[in-house]
């Protein structure tokens, strides 16, 4: 298999050339004018942001998508999936609220914003894939229905994958909320009781009625109602709830990239990544961490394989930023050439989703970089 492209673009501007510029000429270059789009329905994947987590992707970048579709009489909306955790995004109405908070909004981006799995997450439409893991895929209906898919995806740190990229945003991304439950399932929590203050924090939160304070004023997860959503662990303040990633980050990276799979399946897609604010954990969250690294550049590619690649061994070759969650303050050692998200998030395996991408026939993990 030749090496795929991935082309990208630094973040140096001059007056003639912001930003915005940039990225239409990175996709110009990059091919997506090979596309044909006249007439058709172009999904615009994106993570709208948790309100409170100011990392997310600034939504001038969609509008800019947004225009230069347009121009190609293309018919484009902005989209995710409600998630599994209760949250801002958790239903339809709430994550258009949370959306529109976070300047995803027709105005700013004249296009609809459409959430698409439905008003409680079970509108889908289940495509059938028969790989290893997954027989078929639970897609929002929104997304399976368009005729072009395009991700935006802000690259970061997440606590389960070890990153957020191409990958999930098409494979967690797109799934409705019962898509997700398989995703999740098996990444349990479990209570170390000598941390938890019975306060009932994560009881009260639990969608799913999971979760008790016994008498013995410790929190009891019941597994047959766990959907491993990872909701208690977010709101708990005393890291009395974690979630044991070690077996099971593997398989949700492969999980996930057999999703991915059926997203872009049969459809013509293109992948957008912007290396900035690299927070070591997922937009999902309600806040975000100082970034882990520099903000380095804009990627772009057909392949979400390579793409997800290219800015893996970006963020590698990077320094890590002083004050940051892995930087090493009595050393000074900045890891230069090591896996900053392994050093995120240990138990996490990454690579496990790109080389089951491979596996699968999703892409290739063998690219070629064109700096433009």
């Amino acid at each position: 298999m030749s090496k795929s492209k991935v082309y990208f673009t630094n973040l140096r501007t001059r007056p003639s050339v912001n930003l915005l510029k940039k990225l239409e000429n990175l996709v110009v270059r990059a091919g997506i004018d090979t596309i044909d789009f006249s007439k058709k329905i172009v999904a615009l994947k994106i993570h709208f942001g948790e309100p409170g987590n100011l990392a997310y992707l600034r939504p001038n970048y969609a509008a800019r998508i947004v225009k230069y579709l347009k121009s190609k009489d293309a018919v484009p909306f902005l989209t995710d999936c409600n998630t599994l955790y209760w949250g801002r995004r958790a239903n339809a109405p709430s994550h258009l609220e949370a959306a529109f908070e976070n300047g995803f909004n027709p105005l700013a981006t004249d296009c609809p914003v459409i959430i698409a799995d439905g008003i409680k997450g079970t509108d889908y439409h289940e495509i059938e894939v028969n790989l290893e893991l997954c027989k078929t895929a639970k897609i929002g209906s929104a997304i399976a229905d368009s005729d072009v898919i395009i991700t935006l995806n802000h690259f970061k740190g997440h606590e389960l994958t070890g990153f957020g990229g191409a990958l999930k945003n098409l494979g967690m991304g797109c799934a409705s909320v019962g898509g997700k439950l398989f995703l999740h399932s098996g990444s349990s929590p479990k209570i170390y009781e000598k941390n938890c203050t019975g306060c009932r924090v994560c009881e009260k939160y639990c969608a799913y009625g999971a979760i008790k304070v016994g008498k013995d004023k410790i929190a009891h997860i019941d597994y047959e109602k766990c959907t491993g959503c990872g909701q208690c662990v977010a709101v708990c303040q005393y890291d009395a709830s974690r979630v044991v990633w070690q077996s099971s980050s593997e398989k949700a990276c492969k999980r996930i990239s057999e999703y991915a799979f059926a997203v872009v399946r049969d459809k013509p897609s293109f992948h957008i990544s912007f290396i900035m604010n690299v927070s070591p954990d997922c937009d999902c969250w309600d806040s975000n961490d100082y970034p882990i690294v520099p903000d380095l550049g804009i990627a772009a590619s057909f392949d979400p394989v390579a793409l997800d690649q290219a800015c893996a061994d970006m963020v590698t070759a990077a320094p890590a930023l002083p004050g940051s969650k892995i930087f090493d303050n009595q050393s000074k050692k900045d890891y230069r050439g090591e896996d900053k998200f392994r050093h995120a998030h240990p138990d996490t395996f990454w690579q496990s989703g790109i080389e089951h991408a491979v596996k699968i026939g999703l892409g290739n993990s063998e690219y070629e970089l064109v700096s433009i």
